[in-house]
């Protein structure tokens, strides 16, 4: 079940079976989110850290105008509040984009592995980390990349994510996301959305029908991007 998690982890640094059973032992109870439901609502003070096990998620603020803007998306494998476990207080939400299958860990037992196994403390660290880096890397994106730019940066970081945890097929992903989601993602409107995505597919660099993304070509794609997944601490080395 945690397959992802520790497929997660294990990009960075080996992780041990006695790693792998404090983390399932940190595992409490299971549920399933609707799309569009709170997984975490912002303002909550979680006694738990929620991971994915199946599904697509975003991080989300809304303003006073009703205007959302989606932070960063969130696959299998990933906690999407483990911050929640030091900061406490919830500052924005967390929203299911398609049905997603989740897990809670205890905060009493992630507290204990801090005091009781290092390594595993410093890759669980690590995971926080990452999610700053990608963060930078939407506000770079946000503030200076070209609109067509900005979503293949985009489509290269959720397709190496997704890999990572064995949720591609060949160059395909799948991507529950409408326009109008996506347009929350990059920040326009619905119609520049539009023709966001039509200037891919017109230089030939992906494919996008039924909720599946195809890259045709990687290369030209992460040019395009900019593409550098150094933030994303993929080299498995000592931590």
């Amino acid at each position: 079940m945690l397959e992802s998690l520790y497929l997660n982890l294990g990009q960075h640094d080996a992780l041990s079976d006695a790693e792998k059973a404090l983390l399932a032992g940190a595992m409490t109870f299971e549920r399933h989110f609707a799309t569009g439901q709170d997984i975490v609502a912002s303002g909550s003070r979680p006694t738990y850290s929620t991971l994915i096990l199946d599904g697509l998620a975003a991080r989300y603020k809304v303003l006073e105008n009703g205007g959302r803007q989606f932070t960063s998306l969130q696959v299998a494998g990933d906690f999407v509040d483990l911050h929640a476990f030091l900061l406490k207080t919830m500052d924005h939400g967390i929203v299911a984009l398609s049905p997603c299958h989740v897990i809670f860990a205890d905060h009493s037992r992630l507290r204990a592995i801090t005091e009781e196994a290092s390594h595993l403390t410093r890759l669980l660290w690590l995971d926080t980390l990452v999610d700053g880096a990608i963060h930078r890397e939407w506000i770079v994106a946000m503030g200076r990349r070209s609109k067509t730019s900005h979503l293949a940066h985009l489509v290269c970081e959720l397709f190496v994510r997704l890999q990572v945890v064995q949720r591609t097929n060949g160059m395909s992903f799948h991507l529950p996301l409408s326009q109008a989601e996506l347009a929350d993602v990059l920040g326009l409107s619905v119609v520049h959305m539009n023709r966001v995505i039509g200037a891919l597919r017109k230089v030939g660099v992906v494919n996008w029908a039924n909720h599946t993304v195809t890259i045709l070509d990687w290369h030209r794609l992460q040019e395009i991007a900019e593409f550098d997944p150094t933030y994303l601490s993929m080299m498995r080395e000592p931590r």
